[in-house]
């Protein structure tokens, strides 16, 4: 199968002929630079896109350009660092492929043949226009104009080469797509990695993002697996625009949304994508998960996991990760700032002020200095806050279900009663699991010291709000600061309603306990490569719901994931396929939990399709997939 590839924007990152004129006029000024560059550039979109005949363009550009043999060699050195990164990422296919690679371009043959020779492609395959060279003062002069790239007619080189079977193009502009148009070629592929131009848009019988998707369409050898631009990335509820950028620099296709969506609407949303990016509001069932028939993975851009059906993705093959980590400070921060402002009365006394009203007075303001916390669950967060608290000058105490290690001078107390009657102050950091739903209510309430503070800045549904309201009613409570909610609007045009509303000292924040541009830039990041590293290396590490496998880098082998219901005699079966099949394990990996097993296989490459259908075809797997 004859491929014929087109150099500037395609092969090539850039356009040739700008790069040499830059060179050519580093001695001028940069006003003057940059005003022929911009000249330059337009010139070549304007041919490129079908508005100037190539010749016209052409001469034009050579014409405002002073150019000079010596500027070549530097040039060529420039555009070898510029080469599309697919085409990079596939040297090997040139080499096994060079005698069906063409390369048919209106660009230079000085400057295209000592890059792509790089590649393995032969002069002899190398079709384009030539300078024309003053050899005593070693001047370019113009170009070849006998030369019938030299008005852009590729239709006419190609038909001269008279090649045999299904002719493929692959290029950007509207003279590649007139090799298909004009019958000469079978299939012209749009070539999008560099440059989009869409008048060329309904020209193309495929649209290739990258030359893997060229090789993964025609069945062709790919250095990779799966071409990364057929990965669709869905992310909700306004995550950190890093998220958004690290996908798209990975190639992934990226749909972004700034609010949650109901379960119909991403029920619908979810039908192609592969991987799903939510924060708190979204919730991913069961349904959505059996909609995302190619969901892999779902990243929670928060702490919590409790608004994903975990089970329900481990019984689908579908990894979800979230970010424990990344905006504990955050949290704790704000806990820190509520515990000062409700204990010193700031919240009522600053609504008086604003209407007016000078209410001066010590009356139930407190210092914090020598005051009891009590911290309900001494995870992540809990433990960070007994530290800074600690460093206010507040006695801690804890409770935790887990023995957990104190942090400072930190002590534990036996139960749940013991801190609640013990401390001026309690603080929730529990995590979101369904045996804490009200799990603070009336008997707890009661429990408390009279006149005390509350926190919850955790989960909405782990608090009986009919029974703090009944708190602060009997006097129970001085103050509380809440930040989650048994139901929290979809988006900022929701109204929020909730019977807390109107509450003297009473500090209502909209969930916004990790919302700090430094723990989203945080989670942003870390969310992602966690996600990738899945993708790309199969690694399990740090997800919520998949057996944990860290893997180290995966060298020439290729990489055989294999994941299964939980269930005896899986292992042995997929080594009897191998050993069916004369293939040699290089290293394997295996781990399990309630639901599932995910076995890992590195192989060498010598196998075929059927090794790979009879591990899918095992009884109990679930998904199956290769990596190299």
């Amino acid at each position: 199968m004859p491929i014929i590839i087109d150099f500037d924007s395609t092969f090539l990152q850039t356009e040739a002929l700008e790069e040499l004129a830059a060179i050519s006029l580093a001695h001028v000024s940069a006003g003057e630079r940059e005003s022929v560059y911009a000249h330059i550039q337009a010139l070549t979109n304007s041919a490129m896109e079908g508005k100037l005949s190539f010749h016209e363009s052409l001469a034009q550009r050579m014409a405002v350009l002073s150019l000079h043999r010596d500027h070549l060699a530097p040039c060529v050195a420039l555009l070898k660092t510029q080469v599309t990164p697919s085409f990079v990422r596939n040297r090997a296919f040139f080499g096994t492929h060079q005698g069906d690679v063409y390369i048919i371009s209106n660009g230079f043959r000085e400057l295209i043949e000592p890059v792509v020779a790089d590649y393995g492609i032969d002069a002899g395959h190398v079709l384009a226009n030539t300078f024309t060279i003053d050899e005593a003062t070693g001047r370019i002069t113009g170009f070849d104009a006998q030369n019938p790239l030299a008005y852009g007619r590729k239709s006419d080189v190609l038909r001269t080469l008279a090649l045999e079977g299904e002719i493929h193009v692959i290029g950007d502009g509207y003279t590649d797509a007139e090799m298909r148009l004009s019958g000469v070629a079978h299939k012209f592929f749009l070539f999008t990695e560099n440059i989009f131009r869409e008048s060329v848009f309904d020209k193309a019988d495929h649209v290739a993002p990258s030359f893997d998707e060229f090789l993964y369409v025609n069945k062709l050898p790919m250095t990779i697996s799966y071409p990364k631009n057929r990965i669709k990335v869905l992310l909700l509820e306004n995550v950190h625009p890093r998220a958004e950028e690290i996908f798209r620099n990975e190639g992934y296709q990226v749909e972004f949304h700034k609010d949650a969506m109901a379960e119909d609407e991403l029920c619908e949303a979810v039908k192609g994508v592969h991987i799903l990016g939510i924060r708190s509001k979204t919730q991913v069932t069961r349904r959505v998960v059996e909609q995302g028939t190619r969901l892999m993975a779902v990243g929670a851009f928060c702490i919590g996991t409790n608004q994903i059906d975990l089970t329900a993705c481990a019984e689908a093959g579908v990894v979800a990760f979230n970010a424990p980590y990344s905006n504990t400070r955050s949290v704790v921060e704000l806990a820190i700032g509520e515990i000062i402002a409700l204990m010193r009365q700031l919240h009522p006394v600053s609504a008086d002020l604003h209407q007016g009203k000078w209410t001066k007075s010590a009356s139930h303001s407190y210092e914090v200095r020598g005051k009891k916390l009590g911290i309900v669950g001494y995870g992540n967060i809990g433990s960070q806050l007994s530290v800074l608290a600690e460093n206010l000058g507040m006695e801690v105490w804890y409770y935790d279900v887990v023995e957990k290690l104190a942090m400072g001078n930190a002590r534990k107390c036996a139960s749940l009663e013991e801190l609640l009657a013990k401390c001026d102050v309690v603080s929730l950091h529990v995590d979101g699991r369904r045996e804490n739903t009200t799990m603070f209510g009336s008997a707890e309430f009661d429990a408390m010291k009279q006149g005390s503070i509350f926190l919850n800045l955790a989960r909405g549904h782990v608090v009986d709000l009919a029974a703090l309201k009944a708190a602060f009613e009997s006097g129970k409570l001085l103050g509380a600061g809440i930040d989650v909610f048994p139901y929290e609007p979809k988006s900022n045009q929701e109204t929020f309603v909730n019977d807390l509303r109107g509450i003297p000292n009473l500090i209502l924040t909209p969930h916004i306990g990790g919302s700090t541009q430094e723990a989203q830039a945080n989670i942003g990041e870390y969310v992602p490569k966690l996600v990738l590293d899945y993708i790309n290396t199969g690694s399990s590490h740090g997800s919520v719901n998949f057996p944990p496998i860290q893997l180290p880098k995966q060298g020439v082998n290729h990489r055989m994931l294999h994941i299964h219901r939980n269930m005896p005699g899986i292992l042995s079966k997929i080594n009897r396929i191998f050993e069916a099949h004369g293939i040699n394990i290089e290293s394997q990996y295996l781990k399990t939990n309630e639901y599932m097993g995910y076995v890992i296989t590195e192989v060498n490459r010598a196998y075929d399709e059927e090794v790979m259908d009879a591990l899918r075809g095992i009884d109990g797997t679930i998904k199956f997939r290769v990596l190299y």
